[in-house]
């Protein structure tokens, strides 16, 4: 079943009277929040003054019973989440004018920096064009994730979406697997690079191909890409299952190693070579991995600043400038092999020196 309804438009204000009844975090879409306040209230100015904003999708739930409404609420967000978040926050006085914002009905009218409730109380008419305006819902009823996925991606084709992102809407086991793994205490606790573009599952997308191949390979969006929709139709049936697992072996011997919000873990383009440094390495010398990979990184800190010098830059360490080198192509095949094959040398001469 699928079926698209253009119904009648509701006012901006009941549909913020429903908010509580919106899901507006179903695991296709992405972050929130993403919109700066300039956005915002951008689109604030476009409804005041009469201009057409996009239609918001909605997955109308209302009808029948639906086994995609995990959350039981009546409504989930399918395309428009930032808009509807921009214009909640104005409702709920989170959201203030532009101090530059004209009122092109009136511009007489001193508005910049007032908020919804600065103007029910005083210019009650400005207020009314906000709380009346018809909201186009387009409303889609469908017991199928499939279907809520595609046009998710549709829907957003042409919009400046990351790869993760649209991974993040493309239904089969790899992008399910790569949600479950950012569950994981290690993404959740202990990485410190940006998640707000769905940077996690990025990684975890990585390292989950990084097990299905079992070795390091390129991970480039088109990569990626094909990596999720050729798992959909895999043999033998549960491989990506099994490296999933694998997966989840490795990230439980990181969480042992990395620290809260880890400044190591502070690039999400380095993070798969740890991964695979971590994973091939012995478990038994796992105590000595942080110390190791915290010493490389001044090491490799100290070793530009002596390459750029021109009076130093000859006794600059080569490897250390080759690893930066690669760094700069984080998803290239040979760069992650390179990469981890400069940490294990390291690494082998690190554990060889007596410890204090």
């Amino acid at each position: 079943m699928f079926q698209i309804l253009k119904l009648e438009p509701k006012p901006l204000i009941w549909w913020a009277s429903q908010r509580s009844k919106i899901d507006m975090a179903p695991v296709y879409q992405r972050e929130g929040r993403l919109w700066s306040r300039a956005d915002k209230a951008f689109l604030i100015d476009s409804i005041l003054n009469g201009y057409d904003i996009p239609k918001i999708y909605m997955a109308d739930f209302t009808v029948g019973v639906v086994s995609l409404n995990k959350k039981s609420l009546p409504y989930a967000i399918i395309d428009g989440k930032q808009r509807l978040e921009a214009i909640f926050d104005f409702a709920d006085g989170k959201l203030a004018l532009d101090d530059e914002f004209v009122f092109q009905a009136d511009p007489k009218l001193k508005l910049g920096g007032l908020g919804y409730q600065d103007l029910s109380k005083r210019y009650p008419e400005v207020a009314d064009v906000f709380s009346t305006w018809p909201l186009s819902v387009v409303h889609v009823v469908t017991d199928e994730q499939e279907k809520i996925d595609e046009l998710f991606v549709r829907l957003n084709r042409s919009k400046p979406l990351t790869g993760a992102e649209i991974r993040n809407a493309m239904a089969g086991p790899v992008t399910e697997l790569a949600r479950f793994l950012v569950g994981h205490e290690l993404f959740r606790s202990s990485i410190s690079f940006p998640k707000k573009r769905a940077q996690d599952k990025n990684a975890a997308t990585k390292v989950l191909l990084f097990e299905y191949q079992g070795k390091p390979v390129e991970t480039k969006k088109a990569s990626l890409n094909k990596f999720t929709v050729q798992a959909k139709k895999e043999e033998p049936k549960g491989k990506v299952e099994l490296s999933a697992r694998r997966v989840l072996d490795t990230l439980d011997r990181m969480s042992e190693i990395f620290l809260p919000s880890d400044p190591l873990l502070r690039s999400a383009g380095v993070f798969p070579v740890y991964y695979w440094f971590v994973r091939e390495n012995d478990t038994r010398q796992d105590q000595y991995v942080r110390e190791f990979l915290n010493a490389f990184e001044k090491a490799r800190k100290a070793n530009r600043e002596e390459a750029s010098d021109p009076a130093r830059a000859a006794q600059a360490d080569s490897e250390l400038l080759t690893f930066d080198r690669f760094n700069r192509s984080t998803d290239d095949e040979r760069s992650h092999m390179e990469r981890y094959r400069i940490l294990v040398r390291r690494f082998k001469a690190f554990v060889a020196k007596p410890k204090k």
